[in-house]
Formats: structure tokens, C-alpha cells, sequence
């Protein structure tokens, strides 16, 4: 039985598809991603970017039938799944001559997918997502591995969304950078060179399936599925239409991507290439990024989204129990008049009768109360120390696992790292807010006399 490809291989293979490219990594990494998955992948970006050049690197290391158009409205069935039979019209059967054409194909690249006509979209829609197609009065299967789609935008068309669904990876090409327009040049024909090596590693067809076989066995923990339905959450109030068929065929992809990284159940890391499935224009992937980035830190003893929550909810009781006032009361139990520094209740100390106001003072707590409150803020406290003690560790331990993550690349690892520092930062922040927070409520009002009753928790979350 084919073992699942090692992490070195897979290297190799993305270094097979990247190589003379400049600032291509991350679509290599995603189509190798793709076709281990079995899903297509769709390439937006300008002309010029080496979308075309890279499908064609997939084809050399899957191998297989190629077939490549560029499709326009006036882009007729014939060209893109073959022509008419004529001998199979002399026995009365309507079927194509579809070999060498996109049902034949394992590899296939599709230019300006989007400006294809309905009669081709529709019978797309079929063969992308069971790979078949229809031959006649029969359904055949058809051995291709991925398909590669390529538009300048995604174009904003209701009537092309179920298309669109079909792509789960998608990946915006940018021209190279100015920090890297020297290496462009330096590299001669840049996205028209020649093949990287003569003889290019292959992807065998078992492995695919042993990546496939082995993500069957590959678990969803609990925060995984807890931080998918929170991102599921936030995905609508971005107003960001993701398809239950498309997050399960998230998560499948997600079980892929660990178990070509050698491991038995999906990490919080492997959120990070929801990045590349859920965003459907160029500015919705920094949201998305951003958002997954400061849930990284989830599995160390504190991260920022939930520390910010526990001094917001200390800091609104905070502002409740210093602006509560009470009734005062002298030694006989008669209303007490408040006197207010400043002559701020004068109108209530003459003339007509004073106002309930007057009678009131700010609230005072008893001991037990203080210290219920003290004590639920040191043991916050104590988690804040435990985070800022064990940051650089967990941040050196974070680094060294995406350092082996087999489709992230190394820049945006070395992105990571600096966020995690900002996290760290950030947290470091906040506890000087709760320590204030703790001092106001030490200075609250003390009652003289205590009822020995604790106050409820303040609720902080999850």
C-alpha cells in the first residue's frame, strides 16, 4: 500500500512548481494542497502573474492528460469537451469525441472561466463536482485530478455563484513586489520559463489516495470545531456567504492538510488556510487572516480575544458598582438629608420640599462583597502572569511547529511570529488595565456593617 507523502516530498514537489517563479510559493503550495484534497482551485489576478504557468507545473508533476482553454461568451461546447461523434451519429447515439479534450483531462487550466456561456457552466458544474460527465444517455467518470480556473476578478453575479462554489480553493495573485522587481528581472523569462528540472518528481495516483484514506482517520478536536462555528458566526456578520457544502468540503480539506503534516487531528494552525476558502474578494482575506491570527495564541493559558473580554466585563461592573447609589439611613432609621460638597443639591435645601436624590448616597459594600471581587480578579491576575510567563515559549513552540507546516509558507510563518509577540504585548496591556481595576475595586465604599453575602461572579465568557 503507497504511504501519504512525506513533509521532504512534499517540499520537493512545491519546490518542483515554484521554483524560477518569483513570490509563487503560496499558490504552489495550494494547488499541490488542492489536488491532494481533490478540489480545483481558482487563480484570481491580472494578466501577466504566471497563473497559466503554474497549472502547467501541476500537469508535469501529476501527469495525465492536459487540456487548456481560454474561454470567451462566444466559446462554443465543442471546443471544450469535444466534437460531435461521427460514428457514434451512424448508430443513432448522440456522444462526443471528448480524448484529448477537458473530459479526458487529469490536469485542466481554464482562462477568464467566468466569461464562458451558460451551456458550458452548466455542463462545468457536474464534472467539477463528481468528475463526471454526460456522454450520451450515460454518466462517465472522468480522471481528473484538478482543475485550474483563472479570472482577472471574481466577477459579483448571483447567477455564477453555484459556479464559483465549485472552486474551494482560491487564491488572489498580486504582481511580484517592489522588494522583489530585482529578482524578476534576475530570472530572466520569470513565469515563461522553461521547465524547473528535466526529469520533475511525480505524484504517484496512490498517493493522493493514501492523503485521502488517511484523512478519514483524522479527528476534528473540540476547539477546532468551537473556533469553526465562532468563524461561522463572524462570516455572517461580514455579510460573507459561505455554503454548508462549503465548509464541510473546508474541514475535509483541513483533515488533508494534517495528515500530509504527519498528524492524527486538525490543529488551530491548519485554521490558517481558511485564509485561501472562505473569502470571496482581495480585502476579505486580510479579514479573515486577521481574525484567525488572534485566535492563534487559543491553546496557550490566555490568548488576546479572550483577555480582552474578562477586562471589558470587570470594567463594566466596575463603572456599575461605582455609580450605584443607596438610600441613606440615620441612627433612628429616618431618611438621612445628603449634604453634597459644593452646593450641588442647593435648590433641594430650600424652599420647596428636597428630592428623593438628596436622600441618596453612593452604595457601600460590605467586606465579603470587596473581597469576591478582589479574589475573581486575582485569579485572573494569576492567568494573565501565567500567559506572559509562558509567551516566548509558546511562541518558540508555534514557530517551530508552522516551521514544519508543509503548506504554509516561511513568510507568513515569519508573521505569525511577530503577531504572537504583538499578542504578547497586547495581553501585557491589558493586565495593567485590570490591575486598575482591581485597585478601584479595593477603594469602593465600605459598609459599616457586612451581610456576609458574596456577590455573583462577574461573567467573563469563554
Amino acid at each position: 500500500m503507497v504511504a501519504v507523502p512525506s513533509t521532504e516530498r512534499i517540499a520537493a514537489l512545491v519546490s518542483e512548481l515554484s521554483c524560477g517563479l518569483v513570490e509563487r510559493d503560496e499558490p504552489a503550495r495550494l494547488l499541490l494542497l488542492a489536488a491532494f484534497a481533490g478540489e480545483h482551485m481558482l487563480l484570481v489576478g491580472p494578466p501577466g502573474t504566471a497563473k497559466s504557468e503554474l497549472a502547467r507545473r501541476l500537469h508535469r508533476v501529476v501527469g495525465g492528460r492536459w487540456f487548456e482553454r481560454l474561454l470567451t461568451r462566444f466559446t462554443v461546447p465543442e471546443e471544450v469537451f469535444g466534437p460531435m461523434s461521427l460514428a457514434a451519429l451512424d448508430e443513432g447515439r448522440y456522444e462526443r469525441d471528448v480524448s484529448g479534450y477537458l473530459p479526458d483531462a487529469s490536469v485542466a487550466f481554464l482562462d477568464e472561466v467566468f466569461r464562458a456561456n451558460s451551456a458550458i457552466l452548466n455542463a462545468l458544474l457536474a464534472l467539477l463536482n463528481e468528475r463526471v460527465f454526460d456522454q450520451g444517455s450515460q454518466r462517465i467518470a472522468t480522471p481528473l485530478v484538478a482543475l485550474v480556473g483563472a479570472t482577472n476578478e471574481i466577477p459579483d453575479d448571483e447567477a455564477l455563484r453555484a459556479f464559483l462554489d465549485r472552486f474551494l480553493v482560491r487564491c488572489f495573485v498580486e504582481p511580484v513586489g517592489d522588494e522583489a522587481f530585482g529578482e524578476l528581472l534576475g530570472a530572466g523569462a520569470g513565469a515563461d520559463a522553461p521547465d524547473a528540472s528535466p526529469s520533475p518528481p511525480r505524484l504517484d495516483a496512490g498517493e493522493l489516495q493514501a492523503a485521502r484514506r488517511e484523512a478519514a482517520g483524522v479527528a476534528l478536536p473540540p476547539p477546532v470545531v468551537a473556533t469553526l462555528g465562532a468563524l461561522r458566526r463572524q462570516a455572517r456578520d461580514w455579510n460573507l456567504p459561505v455554503s454548508d457544502r462549503r465548509w464541510v468540503r473546508a474541514a475535509q480539506l483541513l483533515r488533508v492538510a494534517a495528515a500530509t503534516a504527519g498528524r492524527d487531528e486538525v490543529g488551530l494552525d491548519d485554521l490558517l488556510l481558511l485564509k485561501y476558502v472562505l473569502p470571496e474578494r482581495a480585502d476579505q482575506v486580510e479579514q479573515v487572516e486577521q481574525w484567525l491570527l488572534a485566535r492563534l495564541g487559543a491553546d496557550a493559558p490566555l490568548e488576546p480575544v479572550r483577555a480582552a473580554r474578562i477586562v471589558e466585563a470587570f470594567e463594566k461592573q466596575i463603572e456599575l458598582e461605582q455609580g450605584a447609589t443607596e438610600l441613606a439611613f440615620d441612627d433612628s432609621g429616618k431618611l438621612s438629608l445628603v449634604q453634597k460638597v459644593g452646593g450641588a443639591e442647593a435648590e433641594t435645601m430650600s424652599g420647596a420640599a428636597p428630592r428623593l436624590s438628596a436622600f441618596s448616597r453612593r452604595k457601600r459594600y460590605g467586606a465579603t462583597h470587596i473581597r469576591a471581587r478582589i479574589a475573581q480578579i486575582d485569579a485572573a491576575l494569576a492567568d494573565f502572569d501565567a500567559f506572559a510567563g509562558q509567551a516566548a515559549g509558546h511562541r518558540d513552540r508555534v514557530a517551530a511547529r508552522l516551521g514544519r507546516h508543509p503548506w504554509l509558507t516561511p513568510a507568513f510563518v515569519a508573521r505569525i511570529g511577530q503577531v504572537l509577540a504583538a499578542n504578547a504585548a497586547t495581553v501585557a496591556g491589558l493586565r495593567e488595565r485590570l490591575a486598575g481595576i482591581r485597585a478601584a475595586f479595593a477603594a469602593l465604599p465600605l459598609a459599616d456593617d457586612d451581610d456576609g453575602r458574596a456577590p455573583a461572579p462577574v461573567a467573563v465568557g469563554s
